[in-house]
């Protein structure tokens, strides 16, 4: 029998992608299945697909607001908006490329992520990274590094045309097979697929 696969769209600059990746490998051990993290850029996403970020829509903000919070709280994660938003997520999606090729993308995705939604690091800044690398047990040194290699810049180039290609237009976004699930408020239905109590 094929393994199932959660393919996980996901970028730093998401609050909902840092609640996601709080519970998804969870998800996928209960479902038997395997996450693959793919970090992409979700500006280009909102470019292709005409549509923006909910902070721009001042009613949208401020229900986000409270909605992130009741999130944290149902989780019983930390969340604490950061002070510089949005954010330039390049650099911290590229690490998290290298990180795939050394095999430690899961750990350093939640690392850089707790780093900026709980600690309000400035994460598009290479110091950042690297202490939220090494905090987490990670050479942070060495993922700046690799960071900066043709390969990482290629595959964060790769997952974002694949994103746009399969008509992707926020984050978090998960697929099994070709069956899309927006949000972190999907990942009940995504679960429910998975068991094959539900046909997509």
């Amino acid at each position: 029998m094929r393994e199932k696969q959660i393919e996980f769209f996901w970028d730093a600059a998401s609050p909902y992608s840092y609640l996601a990746a709080t519970r998804i490998e969870a998800l996928a051990a209960r479902s038997g299945a395997t996450v693959l993290w793919k970090p992409f850029l979700l500006g280009k996403a909102f470019e292709a697909s005409g549509n923006r970020m909910p902070a721009s829509v001042p009613a949208k903000a401020k229900y986000m607001s409270a909605d992130l919070q009741l999130w944290a709280r149902y989780y019983r994660e930390p969340l604490n908006f950061p002070k510089l938003f949005p954010i330039n997520s390049v650099l911290p999606l590229r690490c998290a490329c290298a990180a795939e090729a050394l095999g430690d993308q899961a750990k350093f995705a939640l690392a850089v992520l707790r780093a900026y939604w709980v600690d309000g690091a400035d994460i598009t800044q290479p110091q950042a990274i690297e202490t939220a690398a090494d905090n987490a047990g990670l050479d942070g040194a060495l993922l700046l590094q690799h960071s900066q290699t043709q390969a990482a810049k290629d595959l964060l180039r790769a997952n974002t045309d694949d994103a746009i290609r399969r008509d992707v237009f926020g984050a978090p976004t998960f697929f099994v097979g070709e069956t899309m699930f927006w949000g972190n408020d999907r990942m009940a239905l995504l679960e429910t697929v998975l068991a094959d109590q539900l046909p997509a």
